[in-house]
């Protein structure tokens, strides 16, 4: 990386947005975004039955309450993937993957 001549101190901020911008850390950075956005991108019915788990490159782990949710929302995947690159653009999620939640899962009363 070279030196900016002539120019001030330049912002920390402002150098890290222009290291990740167009990087692949900085797509997944942008990727993992819908972990937390989970809730609001699928809806309360979806969330309440569902845990956004993990992102592994592009490809998003769900866990799923049980299997008659998880048969519905195999059939909702294009439209939940859909939802969720609204604006992700570059760093889109390619793949979604529901599993059925262990016995302490998803909305089972966590012991």
């Amino acid at each position: 990386m070279s030196a900016r001549r002539g120019a001030g101190p330049e912002r920390v901020g402002d150098l890290v947005e222009r290291l990740l911008k167009g990087s692949r850390v900085g797509a997944q950075l942008r990727r993992h975004e819908v972990l937390d956005a989970w809730p609001r991108l699928v809806g309360d019915a979806i969330a309440q039955v569902t845990r956004a788990r993990s992102l592994v490159q592009s490809t998003l782990f769900v866990e799923v309450r049980s299997s008659a949710w998880l048969m519905e929302l195999d059939l909702l995947k294009v439209e939940i993937q859909r939802r969720l690159n609204a604006g992700l653009e570059d760093a889109a999620i390619e793949r979604v993957v529901f599993v059925l939640a262990e016995e302490h899962g998803v909305d089972k009363g966590e012991r």
